[in-house]
């Protein structure tokens, strides 16, 4: 269980091959990896029930140790030129939707890998599989984030080619993931319009550690109250340095500009790394 925010179970995530429809490999007990990071995985499993210090230190133990595994996914990915970006966003934003059509678009250019968190099933890597892209399935239960020690068996399972696009589709929640690091290059906070505008003053947190804010489904605006204006003043005030695309994941309007800006976040070669 995550004693940041209580989520989770006992079984812990399951981290899945998905190719051609079937369940391919199994890496939920973390066996048989290619990268060794040479994590210390004993979680404490004191959930804070406690004095309320405690649960203060405890926390700063959780985040501690998944930053710590952070730096050595940054490292390992940065040494192969792999780009790793962490979209997240509430349930049906269109995240996955965006995924795909990226895939379908730029995966001419460069090898896309994808790292899908769900709490269960294997639709959405289902999708990305048949857009084009090789995927791995984390299914976290009742977990609402995914973490650092995630991404490490996911990148085990997944074995991305070097220089590799790197997506990380996160579970849909605009809370938990924002204070989990997980080794990516950048953050990507989307909203869509159907949501409503206010939403970085009801999440300031995660606006405030994005990278970009993506404004999806702007097809809709004739049909929804969405003030892009307002939202992209709201979520400036909380990030002066955050940049914000306008798009249609489904139109593919906006879509070059979303493009230029995964670019801008690819200018890392690959160093020389001891396998």
């Amino acid at each position: 269980m995550c004693a940041t925010c209580g989520c989770g179970d006992t079984t812990g995530p399951r981290v899945s091959v998905v190719a051609g429809g079937e369940h391919e490999q199994d890496d939920s007990h973390g066996h048989g990896h290619h990268h060794d990071h040479d994590h210390d995985h004993d979680h404490d499993h004191d959930h804070g029930h406690g004095h309320s210090d405690h649960t203060v230190i405890l926390e700063q133990q959780v985040l501690a140790k998944n930053d710590g595994i952070a730096v050595h996914n940054r490292e390992w990915m940065r040494g192969r030129g792999i780009t790793a970006l962490n979209i997240m966003s509430s349930p049906g934003a269109g995240k996955t939707t965006l995924l795909a059509r990226t895939i379908r678009e730029l995966g001419r250019q460069r090898p896309i890998a994808v790292i899908e968190g769900d709490q269960e099933t294997r639709l959405d890597a289902e999708r990305i599989r048949e857009a084009g892209a090789s995927v791995v399935q984390v299914n976290t239960g009742a977990g609402c984030h995914l973490d650092a020690e995630m991404i490490d068996r996911a990148l085990r399972a997944l074995d991305p080619a070097d220089g590799s696009l790197l997506l990380i589709e996160n579970v849909g929640n605009l809370v938990c993931p924002a204070l989990f690091d997980l080794g990516e290059e950048g953050k990507v906070v989307l909203i869509s319009t159907p949501e409503g505008g206010d939403k970085p003053k009801k999440y300031p947190h995660i606006f405030a550690v994005a990278d970009l804010v993506v404004i999806n489904k702007i097809d809709l605006l004739p049909y929804v109250e969405f003030d892009v204006d307002a939202c992209v003043a709201q979520a400036k005030i909380l990030n002066p340095a955050v940049r914000v695309v306008v798009l249609s994941a489904t139109t593919g309007e906006g879509m070059d500009e979303w493009y230029e800006w995964i670019g801008s976040r690819s200018a890392i070669s690959p160093v020389a790394v001891d396998n």
